[in-house]
């Protein structure tokens, strides 16, 4: 972050928070493969920075919003967001810094059930006041009634139609999408509040061992989705499951419906980085369709 980036940031934030302060260290630091991030501090005071183009503040619009709903939902710790805004040809997002741990005794069980407490907190619909990212794909949310009709036409779809744009092709991906109703028959989700990309990269426990949860794609969906996800990647330790079993059950056929809503990640995956998640999404769809 050069000079004077730090000095208006600087200004921003004091105007922000309604107290002076001043950048004596900026400290580059991990934030994803998306941004630059780093911790600015003085007086006492830090705060975890996220900078990108100017064109990428909507992204940090949608992250801030979902942050906001993740907090006032007062379940599970997320960092609170102070604010985002342009700086010339500079976007930025600030948050509360926190400082990392490790989980201690019973700190993943502790996630599972305040993940589940989150889901518990429902909408109207499927969907979100707005669309948002999940990574550095858009993500449609327009919203819907119908569970499947909403996985259709605001996760699926999409997906398939930015392969297309990327040279790709799917065998069967129509198929898959008529199919759908048919696969997800007598499932009935509530809309849940959702993290929306949950993965052990978006989780972790601060000093005092309380659980915590970052980079939110949040809207309204099938709680099983944010499951789903979770064991994609090797997944959470298995105390994290038990706990969220225990504290809210998982209705029958997930194991099946887990493989159907991973689709839409391996399908930005494969959208985002090619290689083999393209192999991937097409043998998930040969086994809906075969």
């Amino acid at each position: 972050m050069d000079s004077e980036l730090q000095s208006q940031l600087a200004a921003w934030l004091s105007e922000r928070t309604q107290s002076p302060f001043r950048i004596e260290r900026a400290t580059a630091a991990q934030g994803g493969c998306i941004h630059q991030a780093c911790v600015v501090e003085g007086g006492g005071r830090s705060y975890f920075v996220k900078v990108n183009a100017a064109a990428k503040l909507d992204v940090f619009e949608a992250e801030a919003d979902a942050l906001d709903a993740i907090a006032q939902a007062d379940t599970i710790r997320c960092p609170r967001p102070i604010g985002c805004g342009q700086i010339g040809k500079k976007s930025f997002l600030a948050m509360e810094r926190l400082r990392f741990g490790s989980p201690g005794s019973g700190g993943w069980a502790a996630m599972g059930r305040q993940l589940a407490a989150l889901h518990r907190h429902t909408g109207e619909a499927f969907g979100w006041a707005r669309d948002n990212y999940i990574g550095a794909s858009p993500q449609a949310n327009a919203r819907s009634d119908d569970w499947a009709a909403f996985f259709r036409a605001q996760r699926l779809e999409p997906q398939f139609a930015m392969a297309r744009a990327n040279g790709m092709r799917f065998a069967n991906d129509d198929r898959l999408l008529d199919a759908l109703p048919a696969l997800l028959d007598g499932h009935r989700p509530e809309p849940s509040l959702l993290h929306g990309d949950l993965w052990s990269g978006n989780a972790g426990f601060l000093e005092d061992g309380r659980p915590v949860i970052y980079d939110p794609a949040c809207h309204h969906g099938d709680r099983e989705t944010d499951l789903a996800f979770s064991e994609f990647f090797g997944g959470f330790p298995a105390d994290f499951y038990a706990a969220y079993e225990a504290a809210w059950p998982l209705p029958k056929g997930y194991a099946r419906r887990k493989a159907l809503y991973n689709l839409y990640h391996v399908l930005n995956h494969a959208n985002l980085f090619g290689g083999g998640y393209a192999h991937q999404a097409q043998r998930m769809i040969d086994a809906f369709t075969g």
